[in-house]
């Protein structure tokens, strides 16, 4: 028996729109966004869930009710799947940050495995944080699926903690799109990646809307 955790990141926002770094801010979902969160429960709402673990922000939650409503799953709250902390950057634009703290954005665009946002998390943080997660769900669930909504840097970060990817790369080696599922197989073997940003689940005119 195994555990299958689907990482599902949460549906199109005004900031993936603009490329803006969003972080703790809690804007709700767009139009798109919220006909994204529908269409993945319409296409895995005949799976059998296990949990679903959601970072208690505005975005994942909505992603994440249409599911929950469908098959009767309830939502488990969790802070550590919150989203990196940008800090002084929250709400700006990557040429305004740029402009504005230039020395800590070539920092952390060079390593942000080890260098933070100013103000804010850096990516070992969130990586010690996220893993308790998965640590409490390995202790709880020894088969099923498992969803886990959640937020870009965070779940990049995931996938590099379980893979053996160094955490300081998470923006360099995995892209995510908004609503994109990736899954990962548990087993005693170590985990196994059978997909990554999948958005199958969605149709040709949100496939096509990337969300930064």
């Amino acid at each position: 028996m195994t555990v299958k955790l689907y990482f599902l990141r949460h549906g199109e926002t005004t900031y993936s729109q603009q490329g803006g770094y969003c972080g703790n801010l809690d804007p709700e979902l767009t139009e798109n966004g919220l006909k994204m969160a529908e269409q993945f429960a319409q296409s895995y709402q005949n799976f059998t869930w296990t949990a679903a673990f959601v970072s208690p922000m505005k975005r994942t939650i909505a992603t994440a009710k249409p599911l929950s409503d469908l098959v009767g799953l309830e939502m488990q709250f969790r802070e550590g799947l919150k989203e990196i902390a940008y800090g002084e950057w929250e709400g700006k634009l990557p040429e305004t940050v740029n402009e504005n703290y230039h020395d800590d954005y070539v920092r952390w665009l060079t390593d942000p495995g080890w260098n933070a946002p100013t103000g804010g998390e850096k990516g070992i943080d969130i990586a010690r944080r996220s893993s308790q997660i998965i640590q409490e769900i390995e202790e709880r669930y020894p088969s099923g699926n498992i969803l886990i909504v959640s937020h870009k840097a965070t779940i990049r970060i995931m996938l590099c903690g379980l893979l053996g990817i160094d955490i300081g790369r998470f923006r360099d080696r995995i892209a995510m799109p908004t609503a994109a599922v990736s899954i990962v197989e548990l087993s005693s073997r170590g985990p196994l990646l059978h997909t990554l940003a999948d958005r199958c689940h969605l149709d040709e005119t949100l496939r096509s809307s990337i969300g930064t």
